[in-house]
């Protein structure tokens, strides 16, 4: 009996660069998931800007013909 418990050691000469791809991936995943994230707030802060315009706007009609 081998004192290491009897396991061989299997050689695996692709999982470094699998898991380097791997790592990539998924690095590019979150990117990408940031930039997405980045763009929706940004186009929500700016449709709230509008809005608020538009509804200023509104009041302003609202209140002009009854003066």
């Amino acid at each position: 009996m081998e004192p290491s418990g009897g396991r061989k050691e299997r050689p695996k000469p692709r999982e470094p660069a699998a898991r380097l791809e791997k790592a990539k991936q998924k690095s590019a995943q979150q990117e990408l998931k940031q930039r997405q994230r980045a763009e929706i707030y940004a186009l929500n802060r700016v449709m709230t800007e509008l809005e608020q315009q538009q509804f200023d706007s509104f009041c302003k009609q609202m209140q002009a013909p009854s003066e």
